[in-house]
């Protein structure tokens, strides 16, 4: 990891430090996925069948996952495994259950009734990252609020061979589909549909650079009317540390992120040169231990120590770096918290490592990248759900907003506007004479 001294750098040089992986804005990427994209948009399932074997490696025969299937994986499956994920599940679900709301009637002036409603999204589709890392606990992170908001049809797509425990938490959470594909070729189906995938309204769910680019892409597409949740890509951290700060714990944490893939980013942001030397050593004993090191290690070359005058700065470099997770391990951590306006979640103490929220704590691990955090929230139930407004008015309500709104409409020249209140408001006087 590179060490940077903030009070040191110049405007220009802030920014470069604060830059994401360079392999997030591969231009070669863009021109590769809208080709998979037109691929899938073409010739459906046989370019499924013919990416899956390219990129996974896998001579898949069906798309679809069969209930059989499903059963023979849950029963793979340990007790103990089985326990951690019932204790996943129930804190997962009751933190998205609170999150229920309920019809919000409000009567803005006598004889003028508004409502917000709100419905569930009709069809949705998960992507569960596979491969190297088959993410089990993003299952239940989409899969639970799915379920909690009543979304009609929940489908599901992972990259073969799926994990077992995805395909029984699917069921666990009454996920409708499941079929075995990843990658953008993925995304695209969901969006634009093949002959096996039916197309869905929204697709939810994080996946490296390639399936990032597949999501913004059909995002910005006015020919689908399917929406994406949220740009949710490669995984990043930013640990803000004092000197009281135990370097294992920053270590261990900082990893956590940098094992995902090589396009991952980790920060370290501390007012402490030694804590930043002890946890470098600490980083260098670990990666012995781990079965993605060579991840980690490539992850680490575009990540960052920064050595700040105080905490105050270390707040200010964060806000500015709009982290996806945030974690601060500092004597005053929870008095730090009022200070943060830019981050996807956050981990205040040293007993709250990210790894919690990545999968029983309760909270939602889908988050946005890239500085997102700065306008864009963390998902959530109202992902799942769409709000729409409903409004009622009586004669007398109507009687008494019609001079407003025809004043209005006249002063923007917009005469049909006017005289549909008008219209209507002659009726009433002709009833009422």
């Amino acid at each position: 990891m590179e060490k940077v001294v903030w009070s040191q750098l110049s405007s220009e040089q802030k920014s470069t430090v604060l830059l994401r992986s360079q392999l997030v804005n591969d231009k070669a990427l863009q021109t590769n996925v809208d080709n998979i994209i037109q691929q899938v948009r073409t010739n459906g399932d046989s370019t499924l069948f013919e990416l899956t074997k390219k990129y996974d490696g896998v001579d898949v025969t069906g798309l679809k996952v069969d209930a059989s299937e499903i059963t023979a994986a849950t029963e793979q499956l340990s007790q103990e495994l089985k326990q951690a994920i019932d204790v996943a599940f129930n804190n997962i679900d009751t933190f998205h259950r609170a999150q229920l709301s309920q019809t919000e009637v409000i009567e803005t002036s006598p004889g003028i009734s508004c409502e917000l409603r709100t419905e569930a999204i009709q069809s949705v589709g998960l992507y569960i990252p596979g491969g190297t890392a088959p993410l089990l606990s993003t299952t239940l992170m989409l899969a639970i609020p799915a379920m909690i908001a009543g979304c009609e049809r929940k489908v599901l797509v992972s990259p073969p061979p799926i994990n077992p425990a995805i395909l029984y938490i699917a069921d666990l959470c009454g996920v409708d589909e499941v079929y075995q594909v990843g990658g953008a070729q993925a995304i695209a189906a969901l969006a634009y549909g093949t002959e096996s995938i039916k197309p869905a309204d929204k697709i939810f769910g994080p996946g490296n650079r390639f399936v990032t680019q597949a999501k913004n892409q059909i995002g910005a597409d006015n020919s689908t009317t399917c929406t994406i949740d949220m740009p949710a890509g490669p995984s990043e951290v930013l640990v803000i540390a004092d000197e009281q700060a135990n370097p294992s714990f920053i270590a261990s944490d900082l990893l956590s992120q940098a094992e995902h893939g090589i396009d991952s980013q980790v920060f370290l942001v501390t007012t402490s040169q030694r804590l930043a030397s002890e946890v470098e050593n600490e980083i260098a004993k670990y990666l012995m231990q781990l079965s993605r090191r060579e991840t980690a290690i490539k992850a680490l070359k575009s990540s960052r120590i920064i050595i700040v005058d105080s905490l105050e700065q270390a707040v200010e470099v964060s806000n500015r770096y709009a982290p996806e997770h945030l974690i601060i391990q500092t004597d005053n951590a929870q008095q730090l918290v009022s200070d943060i306006r830019c981050a996807g979640s956050v981990f205040v103490g040293a007993y709250s490592p990210e790894s919690v929220g990545d999968y029983a704590s309760g909270t939602n691990h889908v988050l946005p990248t890239y500085g997102y955090s700065k306008s864009v929230s963390s998902l959530s139930l109202a992902d799942f759900q769409r709000r729409f407004t409903v409004q009622t008015l009586s004669k007398d309500g109507f009687m008494n907003l019609s001079d407003t709104v025809i004043a209005l409409a006249t002063e923007e020249q917009l005469d049909a506007h006017a005289l549909a209140i008008e219209v209507r408001k002659q009726t009433i006087l002709k009833e009422r004479t």
